[in-house]
């Protein structure tokens, strides 16, 4: 029992880093390498759409990764 417990953890542990990593890549595509080096002007932009439903979803992911972390932890 203890070892299909601590595997669960660490699957989903797996799964919501690869997750995040994914949701973190997608969120930085569409931003471009210029403006990851201040190279854009603008100081504030709205997120609308996919972009704030990203920005959501990875806010969320790794909400549930640190939680799932610690829990493993704890364990």
């Amino acid at each position: 029992m203890y070892n299909q417990h601590m595997s669960l953890l660490t699957v989903l542990q797996t799964v919501l880093a690869v997750l995040l990593v994914i949701l973190i890549i997608m969120q930085n595509r569409g931003a471009g390498l210029g403006s990851s080096w201040g190279g854009s002007g603008e100081l504030y932009v709205t997120r609308r759409g996919i972009e704030k439903l990203l920005f959501r979803l990875t806010i969320l992911t790794s909400i549930l990764f640190a939680v799932v972390s610690f829990v493993s932890f704890l364990n």
